[in-house]
């Protein structure tokens, strides 16, 4: 199902919520896409956002409910000049992906062992990372420099 995406153009503020639904990926990439076209950041910037919400929005589904109820996962996005920040909202079990250690990563890719790493891409493509408790839900904030094309952007 396709959610709007709310955008304030005066602050180049996007937000969109999913249901905690693996069949929501699509829309979480639709509103990527979107979010891209609408303010120019780069296909390469958009593509690696899209990678690490996916990832993120997987695990929440996947591993961060306790109960089968259908739950929503919120996305804020903020674009100040170069300087993306992307909020991640949900009112899973508490979970900081920072606690986790590094992966050991394999010689050969015959090796590679399912799950892990997921956590270890989104901290390579993002360039910072945190996260707290509010009000009983996980927030993850994450932050990335990004590319703008001006003829990209509809503003």
């Amino acid at each position: 199902m396709f959610l709007p995406i709310y955008l304030n153009m005066v602050s180049n503020n996007y937000s969109f919520e999913l249901k905690s639904d693996l069949s929501e990926l699509e829309s979480l990439c639709q509103n990527l896409n979107k979010f891209g076209q609408d303010t120019g950041v780069s296909a390469d910037d958009i593509k690696d956002i899209n990678v690490c919400l996916d990832e993120l929005f997987t695990n929440i589904v996947s591993y961060g409910f306790e109960d089968s109820e259908v739950h929503i996962i919120k996305f804020t996005l903020k674009l100040d000049k170069n300087v993306l920040t992307m909020i991640v909202e949900d009112d899973g079990i508490p979970f900081n992906p920072l606690e986790r250690g590094n992966p050991e990563l394999p010689q050969e890719l015959n090796d590679a062992k399912i799950g892990g790493l997921g956590i270890h891409i989104v901290r390579k493509f993002m360039d910072d990372i945190c996260y707290k408790r509010v009000r009983n839900n996980n927030n993850l904030k994450l932050t990335k420099l990004i590319s703008i094309d001006p003829q990209l952007s509809s503003q």
